[in-house]
């Protein structure tokens, strides 16, 4: 026979277990949205970025939804020490090639021409170039403008490529900034 208190232990359990098994699945982006009205979609991705070109470049951001777009952080290695690199987002996440070809040309769903982040033509994908510091490391902190993350818009960056490259962008010649050769590709993925 049981007692009182293993009655009811054993009753909270059998209760909880049916909880945990009805409640529906839940998406990350769903979740994301549910905890962040002002930003519907995720809440945070990372982009781990592997050589590419045959450079050593290789780095790991984090992407946060900001108001109008994306503040992305973190740090980037294996550059030219005090060097000057161009940084964008690329409409396709696929690094497969060996010079990150394969990743496309700059995110640009509205169609502008290239240009500097803040200046009234731009790509989405378009933001200031990264400084490398005198040991070849860049500490991002830099800014997407028009940009979301995993709402499923058609100027959503989930999915889609970081590129760094060997030069500076310009931020004036077409279509692409005349940033040279694409150093380093990581995917921009969604996490918890």
């Amino acid at each position: 026979m049981l007692s009182w208190p293993r009655i009811t232990t054993v009753l909270l359990s059998t209760l909880v277990l049916a909880a945990c098994a009805s409640a529906p699945p839940s998406s990350p982006t769903a979740t994301a949205a549910a905890n962040n009205p002002t930003h519907p979609g995720a809440s945070r991705a990372i982009a781990n970025l592997a050589s590419a070109s045959g450079s050593l470049v290789s780095g790991r951001l984090t992407l946060v939804p900001m108001p109008g777009g994306l503040h992305v952080t973190g740090e980037i290695g294996g550059l030219k020490p005090g060097g000057n690199h161009g940084f964008h987002i690329h409409e396709k996440g696929d690094c497969s090639a060996a010079d990150a070809s394969s990743a496309g040309g700059h995110f640009n769903p509205s169609a502008q021409a290239h240009g500097r982040r803040g200046q009234p033509a731009h790509h989405a994908g378009d933001s200031d170039n990264l400084l490398a510091d005198a040991k070849g490391v860049a500490h991002v902190d830099a800014h997407f403008s028009g940009v979301s993350l995993g709402t499923g818009a058609a100027n959503d960056a989930a999915g889609r490529a970081v590129i760094v490259h060997a030069n500076a962008d310009d931020y004036a010649s077409q279509p692409a900034g005349n940033a040279g050769a694409r150093v380093a590709c990581g995917v921009i993925t969604i996490v918890p």
